[in-house]
């Protein structure tokens, strides 16, 4: 009976890479004083998780409203939706972490024919997500780091929600830190439907890979910048854009805003967003 699940098979598919490019760390090096690691670093906005660990007893909620256009191939197509992120520091350098969305409902009636159509799409908590993030690399904040994210979106949540299913998925997290202050990260991850080898049939695999850091001589004002393709086995490739700005007035405290855009026809939609993330703990 063929129940093997990708997840399983793609926790053995990322050890190899994780085990090779932690070796490439220096394990004298802690950089913990770097602005780059010593500032926050949300997992939001864009698509990329950062490579970033809480310490044991830290936490930090990031949160934000993101409106997603109609032909937008990540997200909520259509809809506005505030996500909000919890990550917890955890001994043994690792991270727990829950995600919940709430998807807005349409501002307006719909109209067929000029009569108007109530919605009876999903509102409300969507399925709650949870996971944890492992460390792969030596030294934790090292310049050059590798984690390995588990995650799995459960079956609870509004029950608007159609067709709700156990979604386990994985990521391998990298980054390389560009002299004191600036970051180069990138994803590569996927996400199936159900525990059974068919659900990999609707599985989305995604790729990231984001330039972040500060504009001038301050670290007050920054940048990010993103490009990210998914894909499935009925879509193909939808690669897209992200760029934002961010406002930190606190090395504990961040505000961000952010636009997105597909760069083919089956990954169009525009996407703007803001939110903020704080950290309490040191």
């Amino acid at each position: 009976m063929r129940t093997t699940t990708l997840l399983t098979a793609g926790a053995l598919l990322l050890a190899g890479p994780a085990r090779t490019l932690a070796q490439t760390t220096d394990p004298n090096s802690t950089n913990a004083e770097s602005p780059f690691v010593r500032l926050i670093r949300p997992d939001r906005p864009g698509q990329t998780i950062t490579t970033n660990m809480l310490y044991p007893g830290q936490f930090q909620l990031e949160t934000g409203l993101t409106r997603y256009d109609t032909g937008s191939s990540v997200g909520y197509a259509g809809r506005s939706a505030w996500g909000s992120t919890l990550r917890v520091g955890f001994f043994n350098h690792i991270e727990l972490r829950a995600t919940q969305n709430y998807l807005l409902a349409p501002s307006a009636t719909r109209f067929t024919e000029g009569v108007p159509v109530p919605y009876s799409g999903p509102t409300g908590f969507a399925p709650l997500n949870v996971g944890a993030k492992f460390l792969a690399s030596t030294v934790q904040n090292a310049r050059s780091q590798v984690v390995v994210l588990f995650d799995m979106n459960l079956r609870n949540g509004d029950a608007s929600y159609p067709d709700k299913q156990f979604e386990p998925g994985a990521r391998l997290l990298v980054s390389q830190q560009l002299g004191q202050r600036f970051g180069l990260e990138g994803n590569f991850g996927f996400r199936q439907r159900g525990f059974k080898a068919e659900g990999t049939k609707q599985g989305q695999y995604l790729t990231t890979l984001a330039l972040n850091g500060p504009i001038g001589a301050g670290t007050h004002l920054g940048f990010l910048a993103e490009t990210y393709a998914t894909w499935q086995r009925q879509q193909g490739w939808r690669p897209g854009l992200t760029s934002g700005l961010y406002y930190r007035p606190a090395p504990g405290l961040r505000l961000d805003i952010t636009a997105g855009h597909g760069l083919t026809a089956a990954a169009g939609g525009f996407t703007v967003g803001a939110g903020l993330a704080f950290r309490l703990g040191k």
